[in-house]
C-alpha cells in the first residue's frame, strides 16, 4: 500500500483510510466492493479517488489494478516450494479474493500458473469470500477432499481463522521460509510423510528434507496473492 500510495503521490495511510470509507459504503471491508464484485474497478476507483479529493488529497487511481502490480514480483521462493509439493502429488490450489480485472494481471505474474494449480476459487466467480465458510466448502468440495484435509496458507489471520472454523488447518505467511516450515510440520501432523529429500535446499528453507507428500491426502491451498505473489490482501 505504501508503494502505491508514494507513486501515485498520496500521503501515506490516506489511500488505505480512503478505501476503508468506499468499502464501509457498500457493507464491507476495504476489498469487498472489487472482489465481490459489488461494482466495477473503474467505478469503485473513482469514488476513493472521491474521497481523496474531500480529504484535500488530489490523485489519479484510474487503471488501479495495472498500478497495483506494474513492477510486483512474484515470491519466487514459495513458488518453487508449491510446484515441488504438486511434483510430490499434492493437489495445490489458489482461493482467492480476487477482483475480476486482476485475474489477468496475476497469471501475468506467475510462470507455468494453469500448470502449478490444479484448482482456482476465486470470489468474483462464486459470490462467496474469505473468511465466509461457503468458499472453504466450495474449494474443498470441487477437490473432493473433506476439509479436514485441506490447508489454507495465507497472509491475513482472519482469513486462517475463517479456514480453521471451516474445520481446514491453516498456516499465517509472514515469508516463504516460515510458511514451508510451519506447513510442513502441519502436514506431518496429518500423518501425510514422504521422502522428499532435497526439498529444503530447493525452498530454500532449512530442515524441510522429508516435506509430507502423499497424492491425495491433503490440499495446499493458495491464499489471496499476497503470500505467494506478492499481492494485496
Amino acid at each position: 500500500m505504501s508503494k502505491m500510495s508514494a507513486e501515485c503521490g498520496i500521503p501515506d495511510g490516506a489511500l488505505a483510510a480512503a478505501m476503508d470509507t468506499v468499502g464501509e459504503w457498500y457493507g464491507g471491508d476495504r476489498m469487498a466492493p472489487l472482489d465481490t464484485p459489488l461494482t466495477t474497478e473503474e467505478i469503485w476507483a473513482s469514488q476513493v479517488q472521491d474521497v481523496l479529493a474531500s480529504r484535500g488529497i488530489v490523485a489519479d487511481l484510474s487503471r488501479f489494478g495495472d498500478k497495483w502490480f506494474s513492477g510486483r514480483p512474484a515470491n519466487a521462493e514459495w513458488l518453487s516450494f508449491l510446484h515441488r509439493l504438486k511434483n510430490a502429488g499434492y493437489v495445490v490450489g489458489m482461493l482467492s479474493n480476487m477482483v475480476p480485472s486482476w485475474d489477468r494481471l496475476w497469471r501475468e505474474m506467475v510462470p507455468r500458473a494453469d500448470a502449478l494449480f490444479d484448482h482456482t476459487v476465486f470470489s468474483f466467480s462464486c459470490g462467496y469470500r474469505k473468511p465466509e465458510a461457503t468458499i472453504f466448502a466450495l474449494a474443498a468440495g470441487r477437490c473432493g477432499l473433506p476439509p479436514a484435509s485441506c490447508v489454507l496458507v495465507d497472509d491475513l489471520a482472519a482469513n486462517c481463522a475463517g479456514a480453521r472454523v471451516a474445520g481446514w488447518h491453516a498456516v499465517e505467511f509472514s515469508d516463504a521460509m516460515q510458511a514451508a516450515a510451519e506447513l510442513t510440520a502441519v502436514l506431518a501432523d496429518l500423518g501425510d510423510l514422504a521422502d522428499l529429500a532435497g526439498v529444503a535446499g530447493a525452498a530454500g528453507a532449512a530442515g524441510l528434507a522429508g516435506v509430507a507428500g502423499a497424492a491425495g491426502l491433503a490440499r495446499v491451498a493458495g491464499g489471496q496473492p499476497g503470500p505467494g505473489l506478492g499481492c494485496p490482501p
